[in-house]
């Protein structure tokens, strides 16, 4: 049986509720929003980055550097593999986990996915010094970057079941927002 650190024990994962998958750019708050959401619906958060670098033994900068983006992105897949089995979570997964189609096909459906939209300037605002600590973003232009990946990405982040605009929200505001979009309280 697969073993996740998530926010609540994964026997409270119950596999007849549907996921809640954030999506959206690096520095969108996936991981932030995430919890708060997971925490306002007493459901088990599951943040990508933090379970696959637990796994590996080794930081999401060092995974793609010793091994290669590609190696991540196998990783990321296992995982989301290993959540077919489960259900009721927050998952946070990486901005470009959407890139592989077969992600998606997955857990959607029943998995509800919700896309964070934030520009790219916004998005390096918020993230700060950290940005060059990012794997994709530790190149001479970082916005450009970001416009990319954007660009790369967008008609399939556009695809998700509700989509909340964070650039004038906060973390808070942001988690409001969604649990209204959804319907949802702890009950749900």
């Amino acid at each position: 049986m697969a073993t996740f650190l998530t926010s609540l024990d994964v026997s409270a994962a119950d596999p007849s509720v549907p996921h809640l998958i954030l999506v959206g750019l690096p520095g969108a708050g996936k991981s932030t929003a995430g919890a708060l959401l997971a925490d306002e619906l007493g459901r088990p958060l599951l943040d990508f980055d933090t379970e696959i670098a637990r796994r590996e033994g080794m930081s999401i900068p060092d995974i793609f550097g010793q091994r290669g983006e590609a190696h991540f992105r196998e990783l990321e897949h296992a995982l989301t593999v290993e959540l077919t089995e489960f259900g009721g979570m927050v998952l946070s997964p990486g901005g470009g986990w959407v890139a592989r189609p077969d992600n998606l096909t997955l857990l959607r459906p029943p998995a509800r996915m919700i896309y964070l939209k934030i520009s790219s300037s916004i998005a390096l605002q918020r993230m700060g010094a950290s940005a060059t600590s990012r794997p994709l973003l530790n190149r001479p232009n970082p916005k450009g970057e970001l416009d990319r990946l954007l660009s790369a990405r967008i008609l399939v982040y556009e695809s998700a079941d509700i989509v909340v605009n964070v650039d004038h929200l906060d973390p808070h505001g942001v988690t409001h927002r969604i649990v209204e979009l959804l319907g949802l309280g702890r009950a749900g």
